[in-house]
């Protein structure tokens, strides 16, 4: 919520731990020198190869003593991601728009005999050059503000009060792993799911941080696409669904440009998302919205359509051979466009309603519960990736003035701890609900060994507790932060990483960005190194390296 000039003004972030950046070459860091970086430089760390013995901190050979158990063998070095940061990047024109239901309802137009929808469904099929479509699909959580890692996946109880802040941690179902009091039913989930305790960049900016976390890469290029771009590239969809569908769009002063994830970026067009939910009172828990981007035309009717389509397939049909050579192809993507826009396995993916009260109450009836819960509905139908920011609504009597739900530094009037929309108290164990409810829900179904659950912001917040403008909180912090995994193959009831004592910075097994994507492709079945550039040599998926011990 606060400008990039002011954030720069003050230095990197406001608390016990501040300090301003000083731009002075070093040997290790020539980028940014940072007085506290000398004790934590960024050297290679040894990326383990682990087995399986219970609750496993995975950190270059060793052992926690504080936390029991783990034992890791052959150690494999391999370089910390490069952490420097490019700066802001001027954004792009902006000729790619989203695939919303005003370029839904044009691209499916037939009366011109000259579909657009078509041509975007044959270009991403000639694009891909991979055949049959990978089997997982993933679901992609933002925690948009940063969630603090302290107060979650990674407590400090024996820190001072004034780093570890008021809550407990608790048991989880796996023997010495502990999180924060306020995630009660994930932590009986954690045999599901792995956790990343050193996530690292040095942008504290939310919404460069946030193109980077996009683009899993650290100095992201204007025209970079964002991962869901890349997974719809690389691993199409054959069902008559949207293939990569985005639920509540960024919004406030801290959101990335909407080319950053918008649109397809470098890929084009064809790879942006389906949006679904501009306004912060578009989602599924309110009982006045519905998604209208497959309704007709206004003064067209569905039978019109038909009756428009049946024509024009009997123009199709009476063609001379010479002129319809070489038009099978693209009459298979006019087909898959009509069904797309006019069938009903799409129309029925988004109707929430077909969903079992009970169901709906087990996720929870705030927006977040209610997106996670339809972001199951589109994976079921065959979408390849559903993008989710976790905006999990408002207190009674608030008034609505960001979605940034995990920017908790005391700047909106509600301190981090506190049980409002910008506080803990209320924000986490929404998540925490919402979250071990579709973890649950897609174990049932026998969804979540193809189904990748990312659940993770752009950084995490200061282990000192400071006074922000209104109330209390923790400032932006992303030296060290972390992440979640589920499904797909991910090891369950893991640890990745280490971070000290303050979790202020990683003490092992550092995590880029760039790692970070290319274990989720990974995980995808997805070649990280696949090219995307149409020569077919540059532009690789993901630059980063695979955390094999979690896969």
């Amino acid at each position: 919520m606060d400008s990039s000039r002011s954030l720069r003004r003050r230095g990197i972030i406001r608390g016990g731990l501040s300090t301003p950046v000083r731009k002075k070459p070093g040997p290790l860091e020539p980028w940014a020198w940072q007085p506290w970086a000398q004790a934590t430089p960024a050297v290679a760390v040894p990326r383990p190869v682990l087995t399986r013995i219970g609750y496993r901190v995975f950190v270059a050979g060793r052992t926690d003593k504080r936390n029991s158990s783990i034992v890791s063998t052959a150690p494999q070095p391999v370089e910390q991601g490069d952490s420097r940061n490019g700066g802001p990047t001027p954004h792009a024109p902006r000729a790619n728009k989203t695939l919303s239901r005003r370029r839904l309802l044009q691209a499916g137009a037939v009366s011109a005999l000259g579909l657009s929808l078509p041509q975007l469904l044959q270009q991403q099929s000639r694009a891909s050059g991979l055949g049959a479509p990978a089997a997982k699909s993933c679901i992609f959580i933002y925690q948009y503000g940063g969630l603090s890692q302290l107060d979650s996946w990674d407590p400090k109880p024996l820190a001072p009060s004034e780093i570890r802040g008021p809550y407990r941690p608790i048991a989880t179902a796996t023997p010495g792993f502990q999180v924060g009091e306020l995630m009660p039913k994930l932590a009986r989930l954690s045999e599901r799911y792995a956790v990343i305790r050193s996530m690292t960049h040095r942008e504290a900016i939310h919404d460069r941080a946030n193109k980077m976390l996009l683009a899993g890469l650290t100095a992201p290029t204007t025209a970079a696409p964002s991962f869901g771009s890349i997974v719809s590239r690389l691993s199409p969809t054959s069902a008559n669904v949207p293939p990569y569908v985005w639920l509540q769009k960024f919004g406030g002063g801290a959101a990335p440009p909407d080319d950053s994830y918008l649109t397809g970026g470098s890929l084009g067009a064809g790879y942006a998302p389906m949006l679904i939910g501009e306004r912060h009172d578009e989602h599924f828990a309110n009982p006045d919205f519905r998604v209208t981007a497959f309704d007709p035309v206004a003064g067209i009717d569905h039978q019109r359509v038909r009756q428009r389509w049946d024509l024009y397939q009997s123009l199709q049909a009476s063609r001379p051979a010479s002129l319809a050579a070489g038009g099978d192809e693209l009459a298979t993507f006019q087909n898959k466009a009509f069904e797309l826009l006019h069938g009903t396995q799409a129309r029925d993916a988004f109707r929430i309603e077909l969903e079992q009260e009970s169901t709906r109450d087990l996720y929870g009836r705030h927006p977040l519960g209610q997106n996670l819960l339809m972001a199951r509905r589109l994976v079921e139908a065959g979408v390849r990736l559903v993008s989710c920011v976790a905006w999990t609504g408002l207190a009674a009597g608030e008034e609505f003035l960001s979605v940034e739900t995990w920017d908790m530094h005391g700047n909106a009037g509600i301190g981090i701890f506190d049980d409002g929309w910008n506080g803990l108290g209320f924000a986490l164990p929404r998540c925490d609900q919402a979250v071990a409810a579709l973890l649950t829900d897609l174990e049932q179904r026998g969804l979540l060994e193809t189904t990748l659950v990312v659940l993770v912001g752009e950084f995490g917040r200061t282990p000192t507790i400071s006074r922000g403008a209104k109330a209390i909180g923790r400032d932006h912090w992303p030296n060290c932060y972390s992440a979640m995994l589920a499904g797909a193959g991910i090891q369950g009831g893991a640890v990745y990483g280490e971070s000290d004592a303050q979790a202020a910075y990683v003490h092992g097994g550092a995590v880029s960005l760039e790692d970070f994507t290319a274990t989720l492709l990974t995980a995808m079945g997805i070649d990280s190194r696949s090219r995307l550039a149409p020569d077919g040599f540059t532009q690789p998926a993901s630059p980063g390296e695979p955390i094999t011990a979690l896969l």
